[in-house]
């Protein structure tokens, strides 16, 4: 049979179409077919891994928070279990109602409520929430026991910061609170751990300082999530590094011993280590409780802090500033020596001293009679150093009061140190426009006018006397993460040191012989004596119409109108190695408040140095020698 010429001419474009057709068909395959190959066995470890990372979650873990811990290991800040109450907002049906039923196991303030209905709406709905913290056994057990009748409540143990000597140490350990707005907006602000619900930082004193050192490194926990981002389970846990551990060069027990000798006085006191400015004592009274801060205060609590006259929040110790009153005649002694006035000369004190149209009066109403510098000291004569004041100037006790720790600060390891004031002819004109006035370098002369000094400048003052003129400066911390500090070698001064003996002589005679303004207060065991100067600054103006008819005694005074009270000291008076300063505010006078607390508190430190144990080695539970 024969196929015709049109038959044939379909029967070839039909083949030819099915050819390309076909060969279209076969390309499409091979394309498919090579990039199957190349997702599926080319890019195979790519994708398995991608996978992973959808199926398994890394979370941060927060450390362990570092310890803080006083020269002998006593541990000063540390954590501890914290029994708390989390909420999973989808897990309830209705938010207030199970708040509502928790409410009748623990307290949850209208305050805390809307913080939680805060962090709630900020994070995923099957993210837990803190709703309590810190709860007794009892409460979190209650938790427990009602958790079916809770829709959505899970109990949970975690860590937090505690301060077992709360009060005593609060100005110098300080407090860790929760990461606020401004944190997040700092330098820091970019660092995930501060993202984690419940994490806290430094928010004053050391903890503050060494926060980054305390904080550790972050761990993490590997779990593997449903397709919504919620746990299945966890695969796989690193707890990260703990934070270091800071070695401070407190003496717990002296701490603990001055604290208890101020409770009852708005007051403050430090002591020094004459030779390396190691601080063992640095206290600050009334305190208040850190933990309360690390938990969260009331509005009450935080009313009943700053409304208390005696100013708990206050670091009285570097941010307390008061005019020094008469412990500044060892300033104006030493330069009255560097300027060549002779300390034999004599001047003679009838209880006032004219100048020009007005006079200047002696605590002492009927005068000491004639007295030279060892005696103007142990008496603590005004009118001999508002007679050597005039004789030397103002610039000439500026740049002794400096030399001597006065008017600087020394970037001590805790925030919020003051410089306070050393007067100038410069200092007066730019800040008040006015020159100096000669009467006023009398007033100054004797520690009044516009000085102000903090505690911690007048025992660097002290201590500086007592190592016979170098310049040691005060430092809080011994060790970090392990590794002693080394200690910075203080300079000799530019002080003649006979001129310093002239004045060591002087604050002995003031402590051990008869008639010295703090005789009654001093150490009577042999080897523990102690040199000192009394103080007292004057806070109210004292009229002449007042000193005619007799100054009113501060003790009929009210508390805010009596004199503050000051005494530096070192001892022991043979080898001097501790020097000490204590302000009491509105405590009368140097002689019958401040000295005799600091005899009390310097006797317990010589006895203390006596009987002292190893020192603690940094990073470990064992000693070293001290």
């Amino acid at each position: 049979m024969q196929v015709d010429g049109r038959d044939n001419s379909r029967y070839k474009t039909f083949t030819r179409r099915a050819i390309m057709l076909g060969s279209a068909q076969a390309g499409a395959f091979a394309l498919l077919a090579g990039r199957m190959y190349y997702l599926q066995i080319m890019k195979t470890d790519e994708y398995r891994m991608l996978a992973e990372e959808n199926r398994i979650n890394v979370r941060l873990l927060a450390p362990l928070r570092g310890r803080i811990v006083d020269r002998y290991g006593t541990v000063l800040a540390s954590n501890r279990q914290n029994y708390r109450a989390v909420l999973i907002a989808e897990q309830t049906p209705d938010i207030q109602e199970t708040l509502d039923k928790l409410s009748r196991i623990v307290s949850i303030t209208p305050y805390d409520r809307k913080k939680i209905m805060r962090d709630i709406a900020r994070s995923p709905r099957f993210m837990p929430v803190t709703v309590s913290e810190d709860l007794t056994w009892e409460q979190f057990a209650q938790v427990n026991i009602n958790e079916p009748d809770l829709p959505g409540v899970q109990p949970d143990v975690g860590e937090t910061r505690h301060y077992p000597f709360a009060g005593e140490l609060a100005h110098v350990v300080g407090y860790v609170g929760p990461v606020a707005d401004k944190d997040m907006a700092g330098e820091d602000g970019d660092n995930p751990l501060l993202k984690l619900p419940g994490f806290r930082i430094g928010k004053s004193g050391i903890e503050k300082t060494y926060d980054a050192p305390l904080r550790g490194t972050a761990g993490a926990s590997h779990v593997e999530v449903n397709a919504y981002g919620r746990v299945i389970r966890e695969l796989s846990k690193d707890p990260g590094k703990p934070g270091s551990e800071i070695v401070l060069t407190l003496d717990m027990d002296i701490q603990k011993f001055a604290c208890e000798r101020l409770k009852d006085e708005s007051a403050s006191a430090v002591v020094m280590d004459i030779h390396n400015g190691d601080i063992i004592s640095f206290v600050s009274t009334p305190g208040f409780d850190p933990n309360d801060f690390n938990m969260g205060l009331s509005q009450d609590q935080w009313n009943a802090l700053v409304n208390n006259p005696y100013k708990p929040l206050t670091n009285k110790a570097i941010a307390g500033l008061y005019p020094p009153g008469s412990t500044f005649k060892t300033v104006t002694a030493i330069a009255a020596l560097e300027a060549g006035i002779d300390p034999n000369r004599t001047v003679t004190c009838t209880g006032k001293y004219a100048f020009g149209d007005h006079y200047f009066h002696c605590w002492k109403k009927d005068g000491h009679g004639s007295v030279g510098m060892h005696d103007g000291i142990k008496h603590s004569c005004d009118i001999y150093f508002y007679d050597t004041a005039r004789r030397i100037g103002i610039d000439a006790i500026e740049k002794v009061a400096r030399q001597f720790g006065l008017g600087e600060t020394y970037n001590l390891e805790i925030p919020g140190e003051k410089a306070g004031v050393v007067p100038s002819r410069d200092w007066k004109r730019a800040v008040t426009g006015v020159s100096w006035q000669q009467g006023e370098t009398l007033i100054t002369g004797i520690g009044q006018g516009y000085l102000l000094t903090t505690p911690l400048q007048l025992a660097v003052l002290a201590s500086r006397i007592a190592n016979g003129g170098y310049a040691v400066k005060p430092r809080l911390t011994r060790a970090i993460g392990g590794d002693l500090l080394p200690v910075p070698e203080a300079p000799k001064m530019d002080i003649n040191p006979e001129w310093i003996k002239i004045v060591q002589s002087g604050m002995n005679g003031v402590s051990n012989e008869a008639g010295g303004t703090a005789f009654r207060s001093r150490i009577p065991d042999v080897g523990f004596e102690l040199a000192g100067k009394t103080g007292s600054a004057q806070v109210r103006r004292i009229t002449m119409a007042e000193r005619d008819s007799g100054v009113r005694k501060n003790e009929t005074l009210e508390w805010r109108l009596r004199d503050h009270a000051l005494f530096i000291c070192f001892a022991p008076v043979a080898e001097p190695k501790y020097a000490m300063s204590l302000v009491i505010e509105h405590g009368g006078s140097g002689s019958g408040a401040a000295a005799p607390a600091a005899r009390d508190i310097m006797l317990e430190v010589e006895k203390r140095n006596l009987a002292r144990p190893q020192a603690y080695v940094p990073g470990s539970r064992g000693t070293e020698e001290g």
